[in-house]
């Protein structure tokens, strides 16, 4: 099946802005990890706290703009551009996003993901970030 060219274009328009949206969650979660570390600081004075705010807080975002940046992969491979090579490439690429994720996770929680209670998004890591951080 043959689709017009508009199609196309307008996938793409849709993998630039899944793109954009996975770089500006990259940005506004490194804006309010700082914004948080500070604020816990001023709060509490407590260095390690404010570190520790901070740590939690970019890494959630870092895990939550992965997580749009490899959705915006998907697109491009499998709507746009759906050739063999794209697809390798998408692989290495998710592969090598996963290890960040999972990286990260185990930065930020301190144990393997199978060890805790509640598996978390790094929406919701961000999220118990800014209720530790007004503590």
């Amino acid at each position: 099946m043959e689709f017009p060219d508009t199609y196309f274009k307008v996938l793409r328009l849709i993998v630039h802005v899944a793109d954009g949206i996975g770089v500006a969650v990259l940005v506004a979660g490194l804006i309010l990890a700082a914004f948080l570390a500070l604020r816990t600081l001023s709060r509490t004075g407590d260095g390690a706290k404010a570190y520790s705010v901070l740590r939690r807080t970019l890494g959630g975002g870092i895990l939550a703009g992965l997580e749009v940046l490899v959705a915006g992969d998907l697109i491009r491979t499998v709507a746009v551009d759906p050739t063999m090579n794209n697809v390798i490439i998408l692989g290495v690429i998710v592969m090598i996003r996963t290890f960040l994720s999972f990286s990260l996770e185990i930065e930020i929680e301190g144990t393997l993901p199978w060890h805790r209670a509640l598996t978390q998004s790094g929406v919701s890591v961000i999220a118990d970030a800014v209720k530790k951080s007004g503590e």
